[in-house]
């Protein structure tokens, strides 16, 4: 049986580059000091790691243990007044204030890293896990950290100039009026991680919510509202992937505060 030992001789080669190592994967860090990346096994090793509980996981939806680091530890020259960016892997983009980041008391952010040789459960059936780094928070309620704050499958945490700065085709005009200013405050922290507006924004998950059409213009009457509580409720597909806003996350006012901001760009779409 010469075939079939030969192929027995290649199975200490193929158990080797199995092995838990390969997997390993590296989180780059983008700051005023350059570029610097991390490996799993450098950040679980790291003199500030240490295992947290997580009580109400966003990605889990249950409580989670982890392995994880203070991201702030990792942030060297970041000050309270910057703004960073968590990409992850597959096109979300998180734009988040540095203060939140760096508070060492209320709530607090933490980088969860998936170890090779204990991987984490997957999110759902035929889906990867949350790694191999993941942004959570401990008392996130402290500080009104929403869902969209929670990026996992992270890749690069990027300094960068505020999304104001960044992209103006996201701009309201210096005159809209208070509801629509909130409305693009709330657009920033809720919807800019998955979605562009006008062309504008760094995400590759979702579709633009105003090339070619505004939502507030094909979406009747309340269903746009019903839509973004539960989107479900309105389009029922398996691979669905934007999540519900409960009132816990989004209150009634601030719901159409966002939903006045589309409204209003909806009469600013730029060509693209």
């Amino acid at each position: 049986m010469p075939k079939p030992l030969k192929r027995l001789r290649h199975l200490p080669l193929l158990a080797a580059l199995l092995t838990p190592a390969t997997w390993a994967a590296e989180l780059k860090l983008e700051l005023s000091g350059g570029s610097r990346s991390w490996s799993s096994e450098q950040l679980l090793a790291h003199p500030q790691a240490q295992n947290i509980e997580i009580a109400a996981d966003v990605a889990y939806k249950r409580s989670m243990s982890y392995r994880a680091v203070p991201l702030a530890a990792l942030l060297d020259g970041v000050q309270p007044g910057d703004h960073l960016q968590a990409v992850a892997l597959d096109g979300f983009a998180a734009e988040l204030p540095a203060a939140p980041l760096l508070a060492s008391q209320g709530a607090r952010a933490w980088l969860a890293v998936e170890d090779p040789a204990q991987p984490w459960p997957a999110l759902s059936q035929h889906k990867p896990s949350a790694g191999p780094f993941y942004l959570v928070w401990q008392n996130p309620e402290v500080a009104q950290i929403g869902p969209e704050q929670w990026p996992f499958q992270v890749s690069t945490f990027r300094l960068l100039a505020p999304v104001a700065q960044r992209f103006p085709a996201l701009l309201p005009a210096a005159d809209a009026s208070a509801e629509v200013q909130a409305g693009f405050a709330l657009f920033q922290k809720h919807c800019l991680a998955c979605h562009r507006l006008n062309g504008a924004g760094d995400s590759q998950f979702g579709p633009d919510l105003n090339i070619p059409h505004s939502p507030t213009v094909y979406f009747a009457g309340d269903f746009l509202r019903q839509y973004i509580r539960d989107p479900q409720s309105l389009r029922r597909w398996p691979q669905g992937r934007m999540p519900g806003f409960s009132e816990g996350v989004l209150s009634d006012k601030e719901l159409g505060e966002l939903i006045g901001y589309l409204g209003y760009m909806a009469g600013r779409e730029t060509s693209h």
